[in-house]
């Protein structure tokens, strides 16, 4: 049975999921980071700050940065975990060549490299990366299952995984106001700014849907992952899970 952020499709829904996201974020990689920002009041990059001080004690050596977009976490891995070798992987090269660009103005280009992946189907060996890590990306999946299952693969036994996701408060006010937020300024201004006219109402859609806290933990154990456990912040937006292989 699908979950239901699975079926939520960009602009049609008559095209296959995967080719309409990639489509998505290729239209909007030249506004995706200034609206990240904004729209968080750049409270995103302490959530990424939060995760990875998680990863710290284990200094992950190989690390594989799922749908990683313009970079964003990759760049924050690098800086704080300093790995040896970190690889961004993502289905749109619009969003990687944004990243490219910041990657080579940081002087990280021995380091960080992006390519090109399916990530329900990856190309890397198993046992291949000391973490994985995603943000704001696997809810885009379609087939969570699969996607979760490659990253587990591709993990060293061991090693762990690093998940934060947008998720909706559970508790009053914060539910209601979130709600009167994603529906109103978010895809008002997204659209103004990125010229996509449903992106963002897409995105918003597919936060709603997405399975969270207790209800990922389960799936993660599912597929495989030991020691799931998730941590809300800033009152339940953002959701952080931890797992290891």
């Amino acid at each position: 049975m699908p979950y239901k952020q699975e079926e939520i499709k960009p602009y049609n829904n008559e095209e296959e999921k995967g080719v309409q996201v990639e489509q998505m974020f290729d239209n909007i990689a030249h506004s995706y980071d200034k609206l990240n920002h904004r729209l968080s009041w750049n409270i995103d990059k302490l959530w990424r700050n939060k995760a990875l001080k998680r990863l710290k004690p284990y200094s992950p050596q190989r690390m594989l940065d799922i749908a990683t977009g313009t970079g964003d976490f990759a760049i924050q891995a690098t800086k704080t975990l300093n790995p040896k070798e970190l690889v961004g992987v993502d289905i749109s090269e619009g969003m990687m060549e944004v990243g490219r660009k910041k990657i080579a103005q940081l002087g990280m280009d021995g380091v960080v490299s992006f390519k090109r992946e399916d990530c329900m189907n990856l190309s890397f060996e198993d046992e291949s990366f000391d973490a994985v890590t995603a943000a704001f990306g696997i809810r885009n999946f379609g087939d969570l299952e699969k996607g979760l299952a490659e990253m587990l693969r591709v993990l060293k036994t061991g090693g762990h995984l690093c998940i934060v996701e947008l998720t909706t408060p559970v508790r009053f006010p914060m539910r209601q106001l979130f709600k009167i937020y994603s529906h109103t300024v978010l895809p008002i201004y997204g659209r103004l700014i990125s010229k996509d006219k449903t992106a963002y109402n897409y995105l918003t859609a597919t936060i709603e849907a997405f399975p969270q806290g207790e209800t990922m933990v389960e799936i993660l154990k599912k597929i495989g992952y030991s020691k799931a456990t998730f941590r809300r912040m800033t009152f339940g937006i953002c959701t952080m899970y931890i797992a290891e292989k």
